[in-house]
Formats: structure tokens, C-alpha cells, sequence
């Protein structure tokens, strides 16, 4: 990327053709051509040229989805990125091109729980082992490996709980045994990390989130390097994984301003962890303290934070911290994030799955924080006024 990142994100893609800021829509299940003679040539491309966006069919994708591919593979500094419909497509799919009955996958354990129910439960059926991890001891990370490992899995921070890791620790002993990496980004985007930088092998990003930033939008990116491509390549043609052209445009539409939203999300989300960090009866789980493990970790890896954070609140009375979250007014209610307006969930243990070195006393409790682009002094006012309700 020659421009700077904010630069490249307002004047890439841009189509002179249709005299139009950003691309049209193109929609199609069958690509026209003028003769056979047309066809096979495109075919013949294709195979020379597999990320050129040569289609001779509809699940391949349109020019539309291709511009977006690649924008993303630019953003992500990698050999090509591939869309899917929801982030948690990205996810199987990484998993699904490269883990075959007999072998043995490592996860994080803070793990987005729909991917733990993926690894831990589905994959059984299929003879594939999974094994968890605790992303603060790498040193148990290199004793579970064995011939058998295809795969280390990394979402960081860690889903809800916010672990972040050392990943080029990770990314050294993936390679020392040759072993794929692949790690879910969706909280730090290539905006704030780039893993394929780092030498990840994969990088996932839910496009439903900060990509699309106007909770209107399901989508999912995977990024990859030359050495995993044709694996990927195999399974997405076989799956029919694919992202319709409409969430595509909305996707590069909301792209246009990532650095701006997410700038200001930062900005926010410290002014609240500011005010948060003064209350005894919250532990913030969010890189703020500057004294912590996961500050220096984050430090280490990421130019900046988004506005996703975790609290681990301390009260005797589990009612008393729901009544917290129902009493605040500019706080929605509900799952995902990533989009312009304050979200607040009590987590409960349950949706955390079956959490290995999860440590929680009996009276703490977790609340998962996304702070929006609204007046973070309006946020403040809002969180005061309401933890009071805490016992």
C-alpha cells in the first residue's frame, strides 16, 4: 500500500467507467458471454490467473465482490481474501480447507462460543480432535502439539473475557513444528493489526461488524497467504460459501469510513474505561491499566483499541447487575457490535461454553460493554446513573 491507510480507503475502488464514487451493484447467477470461444478464454484465465475475477458463474462472485476482495486483500497486506455471508463463515471455512478426519486442532480458549461448539462438539463426529489452550501459558500451547496438529486457532483478545496473547510467540512455535496459524480479527480489523504481517497463516474478520459499521449487514472476510490459497480455494467451491453483491457494496460503503468510526470508537471507549477503572466493583477487561499483562500484550501488537470491552463486576446479588444494564437508557440490548451505537449484555456463563481455564469467584460476574460513537459524556452520565443499582 503505497498511500496511507486512510488515504487508500477513500480513493480505492472508485469506478471512472460508471462515472460513479463507488462501484454498482452487479448481480448475476449466470455470466453471458458472446460465444463459447468467450467462455472457455475466461475459463483458461481463471486457471492462469485464479484471483484475477475471471467468472464463468454466479457463485464465483461479481465484479462488485471482487473489488471488494480486493480492497480487503490490499487492507490486510495478504494473497487474496475471500467473502462469505456471515464472519462465522469465514471461520468454518479456514477450518473446514484445512483439518481432515485423524488430526488435531489447538484452540484458544477464550473462543468465540459458536467456534467452540464447532471445534468441540461437531468435529468429533468427523474424528477431528480439538484441544484448548489457556492464552497466558504458551508453554503448555507447545506440549499439546503433536504429529498429528494441523492447526493452532487464535481469536484475540479472547471473546468476552478479552485474554490477548503473544502472537508472534504463537506465530514461532506454528512454524518451528509447520503447523497452519489462523486467529480471528475482528476486534482489532487490519486498521489496528495486521496478522499477516505478523505471519499468520489466515486472518479473519466479521464483516457484520466494524466493516459494515451500521449494524445492517452480515458478512464475513478470510485473508490468506500463497501457501494455504489452493486449500481454501477447494473448499469454498465446494461449499458455496458466498457473499451476495448487495452486502457487498454496503461493506465497501461503510469501508470508506473504518478509520474514522474506529477512531472515535477508541476515543470513547477510554473516556468510559477512564471513568470505569475508578469503581471497586468493576475489573475492566480492557487494555487501559498500563501495569497489566494483556496492556503490554496489546501494546506490543495493535496501534490502537476499539470499542469493544468486558467488565467483570463485583456484587452478591446477580439481579442487582441486570438490573444495572435494563436501568441504562443509551445501551441497547443485543447481540453483535461493531456498529455506531452503544450495545450492553450480561454474559452469562452459559454462552460462554465449556471454558477451560475460565476462573470466575462466585460473585463476579461479566458484562460485555460496546461503546458507540454517541457523546461518551452522555455514555458516562448513563453508566453512573445506573450503577448504582449494583449490590
Amino acid at each position: 500500500m503505497d498511500r496511507s491507510f486512510k488515504t487508500f480507503l477513500k480513493h480505492t475502488a472508485k469506478d471512472y467507467y460508471n462515472q460513479s464514487v463507488n462501484p454498482p451493484v452487479v448481480r448475476a447467477s449466470t455470466i453471458i458471454f458472446k460465444s463459447m470461444q468467450d467462455l472457455r478464454k475466461t475459463q483458461n484465465r481463471n486457471k492462469k490467473n485464479p484471483i484475477g475475477g475471471h467468472f464463468d458463474y454466479g457463485r464465483q462472485g461479481t465484479s462488485t465482490t471482487h473489488i471488494l476482495e480486493k480492497m480487503l486483500t490490499k487492507m490486510e497486506e495478504s494473497y487474496h481474501v475471500f467473502l462469505t455471508p456471515t464472519g462465522f463463515g469465514s471461520v468454518f471455512l479456514s477450518i473446514f480447507s484445512i483439518v481432515r478426519p485423524g488430526d488435531e486442532i489447538l484452540v484458544a480458549d477464550p473462543v468465540y462460543n459458536p467456534t467452540r461448539l464447532l471445534t468441540e462438539d461437531f468435529l468429533k463426529d468427523f474424528k477431528i480432535k480439538v484441544i484448548f489452550y489457556d492464552p497466558h501459558e504458551l508453554e503448555t500451547l507447545k506440549r499439546k502439539i503433536t504429529k498429528k496438529t494441523k492447526l493452532i486457532f487464535v481469536e484475540n483478545p479472547g471473546s468476552n473475557t478479552f485474554e490477548f496473547q503473544d502472537l508472534s510467540k504463537i506465530i514461532s512455535i506454528a512454524k518451528k513444528n509447520k503447523i497452519i496459524s489462523a486467529i480471528d480479527n475482528t476486534w482489532g480489523t487490519p486498521y489496528f493489526l495486521k496478522p499477516m504481517k505478523l505471519g499468520f497463516d489466515m486472518s479473519i474478520v466479521s464483516a457484520t461488524k466494524y466493516y459494515s459499521g451500521h449494524s445492517d449487514v452480515m458478512g464475513g472476510s478470510l485473508a490468506v497467504n500463497k501457501k494455504v490459497f489452493k486449500h481454501v480455494q477447494q473448499a469454498t467451491k465446494i461449499t458455496g460459501l458466498r457473499l451476495s453483491p448487495d452486502d457487498a457494496y454496503f461493506i465497501l460503503r461503510g469501508l470508506r469510513t473504518l478509520d474514522v468510526r474506529l477512531d472515535k470508537h477508541q476515543e470513547n471507549a477510554k473516556k468510559v474505561a477512564g471513568f470505569l477503572s475508578k469503581n471497586k466493583k468493576i475489573k475492566l477487561l480492557y487494555p487501559y491499566k498500563k501495569d497489566s499483562k494483556n496492556f503490554r500484550m496489546w501494546k506490543k501488537y495493535y496501534s490502537g483499541a476499539s470499542g469493544l470491552m468486558g467488565l467483570k463486576i463485583k456484587a452478591k446479588n446477580k439481579n442487582s447487575v441486570i438490573k444495572f444494564i435494563n436501568s441504562l437508557k443509551l445501551f441497547g440490548y443485543g447481540y453483535s457490535w461493531g456498529g455506531f451505537e452503544s450495545l450492553a449484555l450480561h454474559q452469562d456463563l452459559r454462552e460462554q461454553g465449556n471454558r477451560k481455564f475460565l476462573k470466575l469467584d462466585k460473585d463476579e460476574h461479566l458484562v460485555r460493554l460496546h461503546i458507540g460513537l454517541e457523546d461518551p459524556k452522555d455514555l458516562i452520565s448513563d453508566l453512573k446513573r445506573s450503577l448504582r443499582h449494583i449490590k
